[in-house]
C-alpha cells in the first residue's frame, strides 16, 4: 500500500491533464489582443493638454484620456516611471474589436503610476476588448482615507488584464463583476483591504463567467477596517460565478487585520460557483483575526458544485489547508474534488485545530454531498488531519481514499459518519495511531467498518518516512515539481 502511495507522490506535481472532465472546467485561453492599432495616444509628466498627443508632443493628465472618446485599435501609451493622478474611465462608448482592441500601457523600463488617492485607478465599464498591461495603481491605503476598489472590470467582455500592480486601496485591489471572457496575469495586489483579487457576480452561478487568472500573486491584503459583518482580508476569492481557472497563483500573509471575530478570510477560495479550477498554487502564512474563524489555504465554501482543487500546497496558514463548508442558505454543494495536494503544518490558530475541516451549518446532508478527496498528503504536527464540526456535520457521500494522512496525535476529531475511507496511510506521531481514543488501527477498522473492503483490510497503519516533511518553504508554484520534502525514503 506505502508503494501504491509512493508512486502517486512521487508524480504528485507533475501530472497536468485533468483526468476527470464531469468535475473539472476547461482552462481558458488568453485573450490576446493583435495589437492592430489606429491611432496612439502618449502621455507624460512633462506634457501638456493641448499638445497633439504624440509621442514627440504628448498630453499630461488622465482628464485628457477621459475626454477623448477611445475607439478600436486605439493605444493609450504613459511614459514609464512617471505619476498620473486621477481615475481613468472606460466606458460603453469605448469599445475595441476583435482584431483592434483598445490598448492602454506603459512605454519606457518602467511602470507608470496612476495614483487615484480615494478613488478607484481604473474602471472598464460595460466594454469589450480593451487590454490593459504595465501599470501600477496607487491608492491611498485601507485605513488613509481609500474607501474603493483599485480597478473594476465590470458588466464587460474579452478584456485582457496583464503585469498590473495594485495597492493601497480598501476593497479589492482587482474587482471583476458581471462579466465574461476575462483574463487576468501577472497582477500583483497587496496591502489592499477586502481581497487582492475578487471575481463576483449578481446572485446565482452564471452572470459572470469563463474568467483565467494566472500568475497573479496576493500577499499581504489584511482586511477592510469597515466591514464589521463579514470575512476580509483574502488572497483571491470567487462567488457567483462560474467556469473560473485559477493557476500558478500564490496567497500569503493576508487577512491577519481583519476588524471582527466570526467567519474570517482564505487565502485561494470559491462560494455560490460552479466548474471552478483552483490548480498548481500556492497558499502560505495566511492569517485571520485574533480569536476568529478560518485564515485558511484554499476553501471549497458554500453553494460549490463540481469544482477541484488539484496540485497545490498549503502550509503554515492559521486556519485549515483545506475548507470543506457549506452554510445555511447557501444553494447545495456537491460533486468535488480535492486531489494530488499537500497541506503541511495548516490550522494550528483558528477554530479547525485541524488540516482539513468540514463543516455544513445548512442542517441537511442533501445539502453537502458528493466530495472525492484522493491522493493527497496530509502532514500536521501542529494538531489533527481532519476535523468534522461536531453539530454541523451532516453529509454524505464523501469519499477519502489513497492518502497519506500524519497527525501531531488524533489523526481525526469528530465523528466520521459514512464516510468512506479506503488505501489510506494513517499515522500518529504521538502513539502511531489515535483516532476516537482508540490507538489500535485494527481494531478501528473493525470498530467502524472503514479501510476495508469484501472483507480486507485496504488501509496502512505506518510511518510514511517523507524525507524532509514540516520544512517546506517553495514559493514559486512554476517550480512545484520540485518539492522533494514528501518524497518516501523508503
Amino acid at each position: 500500500m506505502l508503494l501504491k502511495n509512493y508512486i502517486f507522490f512521487k508524480l504528485i506535481f507533475f501530472a497536468i491533464a485533468v483526468t476527470n472532465t464531469n468535475f473539472c472546467p476547461d482552462t481558458n485561453s488568453l485573450n490576446k489582443p493583435s495589437l492592430v492599432t489606429t491611432k496612439n495616444y502618449y502621455f507624460s509628466a512633462a506634457g501638456n493638454d493641448n499638445n497633439d498627443g504624440s509621442i514627440t508632443q504628448p498630453f499630461k493628465t488622465i482628464n485628457k484620456l477621459n475626454r477623448l472618446h477611445l475607439q478600436a485599435g486605439n493605444t493609450v501609451y504613459f511614459r514609464g516611471g512617471d505619476t498620473f493622478y486621477g481615475s481613468i474611465l472606460i466606458d460603453s462608448s469605448e469599445s475595441g474589436i476583435r482584431n483592434q482592441p483598445i490598448v492602454i500601457q506603459t512605454y519606457g523600463n518602467r511602470n507608470a503610476v496612476i495614483n487615484s488617492e480615494n478613488l478607484t485607478a481604473l474602471t472598464i465599464y460595460r466594454t469589450k476588448y480593451i487590454y490593459i498591461s504595465n501599470l501600477t495603481l496607487i491608492g491611498s491605503g485601507r485605513k488613509n482615507g481609500n474607501t474603493k476598489e483599485g480597478f473594476v472590470v465590470m458588466g464587460s467582455n474579452h478584456i485582457t488584464v496583464d503585469s498590473i500592480e495594485i495597492t493601497g486601496f480598501q476593497k479589492a485591489g482587482l474587482l471583476v463583476y458581471s462579466s465574461s471572457q476575462i483574463d487576468i496575469t501577472h497582477v500583483h495586489a497587496y496591502e489592499n483591504g477586502y481581497a487582492g483579487i475578487s471575481i463576483e457576480g449578481q446572485y446565482g452561478k452564471r452572470d459572470t463567467k469563463q474568467i483565467y487568472v494566472a500568475d497573479c500573486l496576493a500577499e499581504n491584503n489584511p482586511g477592510d477596517p469597515s466591514a464589521l459583518d463579514n470575512h476580509s482580508g483574502n488572497g483571491i476569492v470567487v462567488g457567483h460565478s462560474s467556469k473560473v481557472t485559477i493557476e500558478y497563483c500564490v496567497a500569503n500573509n493576508n487577512g491577519w487585520d481583519m476588524p471582527r471575530i466570526g467567519n474570517g478570510p482564505v487565502g485561494i477560495w470559491c462560494y455560490e460557483a460552479d466548474s471552478i479550477t483552483i490548480q498548481y498554487c500556492i497558499s502560505y502564512s495566511n492569517k485571520t483575526a485574533k480569536g476568529a474563524d478560518d485564515g485558511g489555504g484554499f476553501d471549497l465554501d458554500g453553494g460549490v458544485s463540481y469544482s477541484v482543487i488539484q496540485h497545490c500546497l498549503s502550509y503554515g496558514n492559521q486556519g485549515s489547508g483545506f475548507g470543506i463548508f457549506q452554510y445555511a442558505g447557501a444553494s447545495p454543494w456537491h460533486h468535488n474534488i480535492i486531489r494530488n495536494s499537500i497541506s503541511e503544518n495548516d490550522g494550528a490558530v483558528s477554530a479547525a485545530h485541524a488540516a482539513v475541516y468540514v463543516w455544513n451549518s445548512s442542517g441537511y446532508e442533501e445539502q453537502f454531498a458528493n466530495l472525492a478527496f484522493y491522493n493527497n498528503i496530509v502532514y500536521n504536527t501542529k494538531g489533527a488531519v481532519i476535523h468534522y464540526a461536531d453539530k454541523q456535520n451532516k453529509r454524505k457521500a464523501f469519499n477519502f481514499y489513497n492518502n497519506i494522512f500524519v497527525a501531531k496525535d488524533e489523526i481525526i476529531e469528530g465523528k466520521v459518519s459514512g464516510d468512506i475511507f479506503s488505501g489510506n496511510t494513517w499515522w500518529s506521531l504521538a502513539t502511531g495511531f489515535n483516532i476516537d481514543s482508540t490507538k489500535d488501527f485494527k481494531t478501528w477498522v473493525i470498530k467502524t467498518g472503514k479501510e476495508q473492503k469484501d472483507g480486507k483490510v485496504t488501509g496502512l497503519n505506518k510511518n510514511p518516512s517523507f524525507k524532509n516533511a514540516g520544512n517546506t518553504t517553495l514559493t514559486d508554484p512554476h517550480k512545484l515539481n520540485s518539492l522533494i520534502n514528501y518524497q518516501l525514503l523508503k
